[in-house]
């Protein structure tokens, strides 16, 4: 069955139960556009469009479980990244992509920051998403509170987008950013 799959999408990323959001939306996504989505799920929420009530983080082996067992069988023509929830599942995502998808196309969505303003990732976890994630990246996709926390600068003008545009360029090999 693989093989005869066109667009295969793994998308590893946080349940959300108000559908907007993670893989409830990256599935819609793929589906719409003619892919085949598969997921490793990271987190389970309970949110909708106003906040974020309650982050259920899935452990580490198990989100690296299903991302084994999708590449395995599976496989993917691009990896989507979306809610990684803490540094020990980042670690663990990078562990496996790098073992399982090396130079497979890459989208990251540096989810930190929920739509409803809650903040969804430590400063320690930023830094392991920063050195162990980004540097993959093929595309990266945040918006702007997500950019300038991965930067560092404000960015409240046109300038400012761009000078965190340069600076996010700057921490990828070869993504290109979409703020």
């Amino acid at each position: 069955m693989a093989a005869a799959l066109k667009g295969r999408v793994l998308t590893i990323a946080g349940s959300d139960s108000g559908g907007g959001a993670g893989i409830q939306a990256d599935i819609k996504t793929i589906t719409a556009l003619g892919g085949y989505g598969a997921s490793a799920i990271t987190a389970v929420t309970a949110q909708n469009t106003l906040e974020v009530r309650a982050i259920h983080v899935i452990p580490p082996e198990i989100v690296g479980a299903q991302i084994s067992c999708v590449l395995e069988d599976i496989g993917a023509d691009c990896i989507k990244t979306g809610m990684l929830a803490g540094r020990r599942i980042i670690e663990e995502v990078a562990n496996r992509l790098a073992e399982l998808a090396p130079g497979t196309p890459r989208v990251v969505d540096p989810v930190m920051v929920a739509t409803s303003g809650s903040r969804l990732m430590d400063e320690d976890s930023v830094g392991a998403l920063k050195t162990l994630i980004l540097p993959g990246a093929t595309l990266l996709t945040p918006n702007i509170p997500e950019a300038e926390v991965l930067c560092g600068l404000r960015v409240e003008s046109e300038a400012q987008m761009l000078g965190a545009g340069e600076a996010l360029l700057d921490m990828g090999e070869e993504f290109m950013p979409m703020p």
